[in-house]
């Protein structure tokens, strides 16, 4: 079967976010990026580095919980090695919420020191919240925030206009104006923001994406494929796995084949919700 397939991607909106980030650059202290645990390459805004220049900057690894947790570890020291600060941190529990604020003092603890020095006792530490569609952006602000105060929803470009959120009397949040694209040229990058759900199912072939998340899994997490669907994938094509699952699970066509619709749609609502293991899709390359 045919293993390539191209999702498009919007240079009109990364422009339009781009310059709206441009334009907000001058009134922050520092940016923070959320990205997802589970690809944290194929989750970020590739330019994003160059946009924001010489600004401080906070990698967030959202959906840790998801995620294999060595694997998360290995990136947190990647970007500490790199001099940038990064926290592993779930919105939807608030696992690791707290070490949000506490990571921009620390970073920013020379600009709270220069505030005091200089009298502005209460001036607060301004961070722009910036990501791609899909990883959390809302979620983690109204978690932080302690409610509902940007509004989240499954869409691109729901927030709109200039949100301040006050976390604390030392630290204020800017939700981003506008929505970072990450390129697709490279298709893996489309592929995998597809395995998360990132990307819509409408877009995409299904069948095409579960053969490749049983691939993917086979060769770096045979133990937890095994364990869910009771089935030996050694030495296995993927498409084969595929079809066993089905067929493990009941999901037939007429004639006993796979019903292929089904099991593809089932395994990635599986991966999805974390059901299959806790599994980390892009690693620190060592």
């Amino acid at each position: 079967m045919n293993t390539e397939q191209t999702i498009q991607w919007f240079p009109g909106h990364m422009a339009k976010a781009e310059r709206k980030i441009k334009e907000q650059l001058g009134i922050v202290d520092a940016v923070a990026e959320i990205i997802d645990a589970r690809i944290p390459v194929s989750s970020r805004n590739p330019d994003l580095s160059r946009i924001i220049s010489n600004k401080p900057r906070i990698v967030i690894l959202n959906k840790c919980d998801m995620a294999d947790p060595k694997a998360t570890a290995d990136w947190i020291n990647y970007y500490n090695s790199q001099g940038i600060a990064a926290v592993a941190l779930d919105c939807r529990s608030g696992k690791g919420i707290n070490k949000f604020s506490e990571t921009v003092k620390k970073e920013l603890a020379g600009k709270l020191e220069y505030y005091r020095s200089k009298g502005l006792v209460g001036k607060p530490l301004r961070v722009m919240v910036v990501g791609i569609p899909n990883v959390g952006k809302s979620t983690f602000i109204n978690r932080i925030a302690g409610g509902n105060k940007a509004k989240a929803e499954n869409r691109p470009g729901v927030t709109r206009g200039n949100q301040w959120f006050t976390i604390d009397k030392e630290l204020e949040l800017l939700d981003t104006p506008g929505v970072l694209w990450p390129k697709f040229e490279d298709a893996t990058v489309g592929e995998h923001l597809a395995f998360t759900g990132a990307v819509k199912d409408n877009v995409i072939d299904t069948l095409l994406l579960a053969v490749k998340l049983c691939e993917y899994l086979r060769d770096n997490y045979k133990d937890l494929i095994e364990q869910r669907y009771k089935i030996t994938v050694t030495d296995k094509d993927a498409y084969d796995i595929f079809c066993e699952i089905g067929k493990k699970r009941g999901f037939l066509a007429r004639g006993g084949e796979t019903d292929e619709d089904r099991t593809a749609n089932m395994l990635l609502e599986e991966f999805r919700n974390c059901k299959i293991g806790n599994i980390t899709i892009e690693k620190v390359d060592k």
